[in-house]
């Protein structure tokens, strides 16, 4: 059975340590959730903002994991290399 490469959703930076723009529909696709879950989840910064802290918390570890998971190993750049 052949090898398949690994698709990277997420390149890294050209500077700088991390994760830039996705370059395929599945990291634009987790992207969009973690703002529609950041977004929806605002309204409740005003009346419980421990529920709010929770909630963005959480869905940027989630964010982390993917990019971490399916994304170019992250290390420090500085431009080409």
């Amino acid at each position: 059975m052949a090898d398949v490469p690994k698709q990277i959703w997420f390149p890294a930076k050209r500077y700088g340590w991390g994760w830039g723009v996705p370059t395929c529909w599945q990291g634009w696709a987790v992207l969009g959730a973690f703002m529609a879950v950041t977004l929806a989840s605002a309204p409740l910064a005003d009346r419980h903002p421990a529920t709010f802290l929770v909630l963005v918390l959480t869905a940027t570890a989630m964010l982390i994991g993917v990019c971490w998971a399916k994304g170019e190993p992250p290390r420090w750049r500085w431009g080409k290399d």
